[in-house]
């Protein structure tokens, strides 16, 4: 179960920590407490995917949420945005100020030093060495994967066909199964389905996320959406949240609390999805792995995803 942990500046018109991590608003409250209080019912953790890129700012803040969620025995990983980096940033550290998705990126250099820098400071909080890493909005390239390898980051949770067909990335393997990258990363898929054209639409992907959001659409699968992903197709499957999950959009585009529907729905699906599998951390997937229990299928040339551009 992964959490994007982000506060990206569009999202809200002020105090973005409070609202779109800890989901504080003026009629009521539904972030990562909440995330993590069901969690608990089930005795699950959560993978936090934790993004220190666009809350630069206030980092302060973010060192809080951090400590919270590690102090409440969660799973803080790391999550990147450099996109939106001020240029002061880079500037400081010797880098061109050019703002640039993580998949344009043709530096080296900047990507090897901001997944440093970040995992660096994330462990600094935590105590605990990161073990993976999300690009943001699934934006990465060969370079990131190369990053991870020269932060001594051992697992990649990027690879998903949705973002492939989108043109956030260079490449992505059709699986849900883990993989392993040429230069020894373990590559962990976001689990989709594929959906074969029908009633003149196309052929498509569905990612297993809550909720249904306009970038990972299950319009196909409501009937039943979470059986589709189960079963003995998916012995592993990844679950994709954000820490804004639980609440709603505004006409102007900016996360607001209405009710506690989404809260409710998100305890239902944990209700069905701890029936037939176990909740794991990053910790624990590497142990399975090292004991022969989860296997990466194939290894996948790191070439492949290299920009085109």
């Amino acid at each position: 179960m992964t959490v994007d942990t982000e506060a990206l500046p569009k999202r809200a018109a002020q105090s973005h920590v409070d609202r779109l991590i800890w989901g504080q608003c003026e009629s009521g409250r539904a972030g990562i407490r909440e995330l993590c209080s069901v969690g608990n019912e089930f005795n699950a953790k959560h993978v936090f995917f934790v993004d220190l890129c666009a809350t630069y700012a206030c980092h302060d803040e973010m060192r809080e949420v951090i400590r919270w969620l590690d102090s409440a025995g969660q799973d803080v990983q790391l999550h990147a945005h450099p996109e939106v980096l001020p240029a002061s940033f880079w500037q400081e550290h010797g880098f061109a100020s050019n703002r640039l998705w993580m998949n344009e990126e043709v530096d080296h250099g900047r990507t090897n030093f901001a997944i440093g820098y970040f995992s660096k400071q994330i462990a600094r909080i935590t105590g605990k060495d990161v073990l993976a890493f999300r690009a943001g909005s699934f934006r990465w390239s060969a370079s990131t994967i190369r990053a991870l390898k020269e932060a001594n980051i051992p697992v990649s949770f990027n690879n998903t066909m949705r973002a492939y067909r989108a043109g956030r990335c260079a490449y992505s393997e059709p699986t849900n199964r883990p993989y392993m990258w040429s230069n020894g990363i373990i590559e962990v898929p976001l689990t989709e389905k594929y959906i074969p054209p029908r009633a003149g639409k196309g052929e498509r992907w569905a990612s297993l996320s809550y909720p249904e959001s306009s970038y990972f659409s299950h319009t196909e699968l409501k009937r039943d959406f979470f059986s589709c992903f189960s079963g003995d197709r998916h012995p592993i499957s990844v679950l994709l949240l954000h820490s804004w999950s639980l609440l709603h959009w505004n006409e102007e585009g900016h996360a607001i609390y209405r009710d506690d529907e989404r809260l409710e729905g998100y305890r239902k699906l944990l209700s069905r999805m701890t029936k037939d599998y176990d909740i794991i951390t990053t910790r624990d997937f590497l142990d399975l792995h090292s004991r022969g229990e989860i296997h990466a299928t194939h290894t996948v040339d790191l070439n492949n995803a290299e920009p085109t551009k």
